[in-house]
């Protein structure tokens, strides 16, 4: 076991390149099992998170090779595997994902109900009635959603749920009904440019999906998609990451590689909150959208803000904890509601601990900024949580120790090398 170790007090500066997006990669690596042939996927990050996926792919008969480049093929040789098993499956909500294409493509799907972080509830009830409404079959045993369905047939899904639309349960579903029969109509379905991503993905393979990015996607099934050569969006959350680690150091920073409209609510926070921030349109694109790059300076002195999370477009959950960390030293009173995972606050007990002053009502954090917050040892408990505690420490006194690093290991690439290259003091060492 490895703990990360943070020497607080050092401003950031230079240039940092944004990886491509985690929650984009793994839907579209659980795609390739709908096609022929081998896609080749560029900008997928080396994470934990993929690597398990790979292995859950392995398990299904498909080859994941990395490149030289840093690129993944992905060539399904087997159809014969349908079982994602609990080993693999309950480290990583995500693997759920690859319950829409098994389906889709082999007619059965045996996957076990996944784990991942702790950030509160999240049923995958909506999953399982969404590929119901395309006519399979669906049973829950033994840890495990067993779903049948020779050929799926064009029907109006609703995926809303009691904290918006699902993520998750948006790409299951799509990937479902690609090769089904007819139209099918997803209502209420997640806009999140990692869904947008995965949609784009699956028309460049050959599938028929419009209205891309609005509430109500259309697919029309086609007969089969062919493998493809692919470029993953640029993460937004790892963006929106390194923007507050800049800002709570009073740094001047450069991004590359980012998508700043696809952070739109961040953005427009952090320059609430006293954050300069400039944005320049680059070369690459991304399915119309250009990339660029990303200027953030601050001298530390941070407002106070009220923030609410929500579906995209919104502020993205996932950022919560970071502007948590951010917050806690500004120069006044904030209060963040989460409106996504309502019990998304285990971090607050471990900021608290390095001497912020957070109060947790149910879905309400009230944070009262300190004029300093002090190193100690703190526990990461989930990905986003890890994130926070290392932002808090880059501008504590003294040092700060993380535990339980595993956690940073699914989201975030060589986190400590690339922060170390920006002037942070941070370090690995053995437990």
């Amino acid at each position: 076991m490895e703990k990360m170790v943070i020497e607080g007090g050092y401003p950031l500066h230079g240039r940092v390149r944004i990886n491509g997006a985690k929650n984009a990669a793994l839907p579209i690596m659980a795609a390739c099992l709908l096609t022929k042939g081998t896609s080749k996927l560029k900008g997928i990050p080396d994470l934990t998170d993929v690597k398990t996926l790979c292995k859950i792919l392995n398990e299904l008969g498909v080859d994941t090779v990395k490149c030289p480049d840093g690129s993944l093929e992905i060539t399904v040789k087997e159809e014969k595997d349908i079982t994602a098993p609990y080993d693999l499956v309950r480290t990583m909500r995500a693997s759920i994902c690859v319950l829409g294409p098994l389906l889709g493509k082999r007619g059965m799907a045996k996957v076990s109900i996944p784990g991942g972080c702790s950030i509160g509830s999240r049923p995958i009830d909506i999953h399982i009635k969404g590929i119901e409404s395309l006519g399979a079959q669906v049973d829950v045993k033994d840890g495990y959603v067993i779903a049948t369905g020779e050929k799926l047939k064009g029907s109006v899904v609703d995926l809303g749920g009691p904290y918006g639309s699902t993520v998750l349960g948006t790409c299951n579903v799509m990937m479902a009904a690609v090769l089904g029969e007819g139209r099918t109509v997803l209502e209420n379905a997640a806009c999140e440019p990692e869904v947008q991503d995965l949609a784009n993905f699956l028309n460049k393979a050959g599938a028929d999906i419009s209205a891309i990015g609005e509430k109500n996607i259309i697919i029309e099934g086609v007969d089969e998609l062919n493998g493809i050569e692919y470029e993953i969006i640029p993460d937004r959350i790892e963006a929106g990451t390194f923007m507050i680690a800049g800002a709570i150091t009073g740094g001047s920073i450069v991004l590359e590689n980012d998508i700043s409209c696809y952070l739109t609510s961040v953005v427009n926070k952090l320059r609430e909150m006293g954050v300069e921030i400039q944005v320049s349109a680059g070369k690459e694109e991304f399915n119309g959208v250009k990339n660029g790059e990303c200027t953030v300076k601050s001298d530390g002195n941070i407002k106070p803000a009220n923030i609410t999370t929500l579906p995209y477009p919104g502020m993205p959950t996932d950022m919560q904890a970071q502007f948590t960390a951010l917050l806690s030293i500004a120069n006044g009173t904030s209060i963040i509601t989460e409106r996504v995972f309502p019990h998304r606050f285990m971090h607050v007990a471990e900021l608290n601990r390095m001497g912020a002053d957070i109060r947790n009502d149910d879905a309400i954090a009230i944070i009262k900024g300190v004029p300093s917050l002090s190193g100690t040892t703190v526990m990461a408990s989930d990905l986003r949580a890890s994130a926070s505690l290392i932002v808090a420490g880059l501008v504590a006194k003294g040092i700060t120790e993380i535990r339980r690093l595993y956690h940073i290991d699914r989201g975030y690439e060589k986190l400590e090398d690339r922060l170390t290259s920006l002037g942070a003091k941070i370090w690995r060492e053995k437990e």
